[in-house]
């Protein structure tokens, strides 16, 4: 079935349909659920396939959130649908308001590679939980996730409800070209810009998750040991493919050398002294992928790691010393497992720097000083992050993850993946008596005065 011709069935059962009542919503998450306990083994494989994800990393980092997310839908669907209450202004009295949550309607939903079951199945489920029906377009790096996704989600919804477009460039566009009421995108900062744009056409609002050179800041109070394994967890994860991965450091001068041996030590203990032969340790997802992450390997500056299997499409963990912002691994987000250490004397240089720079997804502070962290906090802007930690900002559906400028825009998880995709209707319920005459003409000087005390 072609893509008009899907979104045109869609756009036709919710002409008939325009409101999917609590109990179709709540069933729906409880199908997707259980095809998800049922399915988590063929999941767990097709990770392991696409992007050589051990079981444990697949488990934690994809099935583990998106449950997470389903469990937090599912307790608290009803809650969330229902009209919110808010109190009236003095010109609209005896009155009072309401925000009443409406589904925008059709959604496409366009996911990544790199996290292909979480990062597709997280807003999917903020999606049907608001009421829309969705498309969704999973990434064709990761074909066998792809595939295990479309037989769940088949099974689970109809496809006037919830369908999924397989394939690559030409299926994008073919999507793109269609009009949906919302558009969630996570991916690449290039790409992004080619939604927006298509986008501006229907003008459909727009959430984009993108990512950028997030940066991981060491000073010279943190706990060095502490740093260099959250660092390394952070660094490592996925083989450094993760969107809110550290991509650079920025350590000061006395520690530097202390934190990158300590971050070398954990890598070993993580993936042993072999990282390309460990099968903890995940590839690159293309020959491409790895081509272009080998390329931003500066040998000279190699203070540990360096080596690259092109059979297995693997790059073992690297730390680059003395980098500098001219180097060809600052001049991009690396997206593997690449990590140049910049050193700086006074935290004034780390501020301007990053701030030189595109708003981060992402920034990691360690420092035990209360006035660095004030400082870093309220002085540099960024989408998420962690203070004497990594990525672990995220994984939780009690706060909104999201980047700022260039970074993306629009945030979601918990609560705030229905906000996302939901329209709050502002409804005022007003009283037929008393009808206060103060706002009728004609306005005599008397009610203009007394207008005047009123909103004085």
């Amino acid at each position: 079935m072609q893509v008009e011709a899907l979104v045109a069935a869609q756009r036709a059962a919710q002409k008939k349909q325009p409101f999917i009542s609590y109990a179709e919503r709540a069933a729906a998450l409880e199908r997707l659920h259980k095809a998800i306990r049922a399915r988590e083994k063929d999941i767990l494989r097709a990770l392991e396939q696409d992007l050589g994800k051990c079981e444990g990393e697949g488990f934690m980092t994809e099935v583990a959130l998106v449950l997470d997310e389903l469990k937090t839908a599912r307790r608290h669907l009803k809650k969330w649908m229902r009209p919110r209450r808010v109190p009236g202004s003095l010109a609209q009295l005896p009155g009072h308001g309401v925000r009443v949550p409406e589904a925008y309607g059709l959604v496409l939903i366009m996911a990544p590679w790199n996290y292909p079951f979480q990062l597709t199945l997280s807003p999917l489920i903020g999606a049907v939980a608001a009421g829309n029906r969705c498309a969704v377009k999973p990434s064709a790096y990761a074909p066998a996730t792809a595939r295990v996704m479309e037989e769940m989600l088949n099974a689970c919804f109809d496809r006037t409800w919830v369908f999924t477009v397989q394939g690559g460039r030409a299926e994008n566009q073919a999507l793109l070209d269609q009009r949906f009421d919302y558009i969630f995108f996570t991916g690449g900062v290039a790409v992004g810009k080619v939604v927006l744009e298509k986008a501006a056409r229907y003008v459909t609002p727009v959430t984009l998750e993108l990512g950028g050179k997030s940066p991981c800041i060491v000073d010279e109070t943190a706990d060095i040991g502490l740093a260099a394994r959250r660092i390394a967890f952070g660094k490592g994860l996925n083989s450094g493919q993760t969107c809110v991965a550290p991509d650079y450091v920025y350590a000061h001068r006395s520690v530097a050398e202390q934190l990158m041996a300590a971050i070398g030590d954990e890598w070993a203990r993580s993936y042993g002294t072999d990282a390309l032969h460990s099968a903890q340790w995940p590839h690159m997802v293309t020959r491409r992928h790895f081509d272009r992450v080998r390329g931003l390997i500066d040998p000279e500056k190699v203070f540990c790691g360096g080596q690259t299997d092109e059979a297995t499409l693997r790059i073992a963990p690297t730390i680059l010393r003395n980098a500098g912002w001219d180097d060809p691994a600052m001049g991009e987000e690396i997206f593997g497992p690449v990590l140049p250490v910049m050193t700086f004397d006074r935290l004034d240089e780390v501020i301007d720097a990053v701030n030189s720079h595109e708003k981060p997804l992402a920034l990691y502070l360690f420092t035990r000083s209360r006035e660095a962290e004030k400082r870093v906090m309220t002085q540099v802007a960024f989408g998420g992050g962690c203070v004497n930690d990594t990525l672990i900002h995220l994984a939780t559906s009690h706060m909104p993850f999201g980047g700022v400028g260039h970074s993306g825009m629009g945030s979601y998880h918990g609560a705030w993946s229905f906000d996302t995709f939901t329209h709050y209707k502002s409804v005022l319920r007003q009283k037929t008596r008393p009808d206060v005459p103060l706002r009728y003409p004609p306005f005599t000087p008397g009610k203009l005065r007394l207008m005047r005390r009123l909103f004085k």
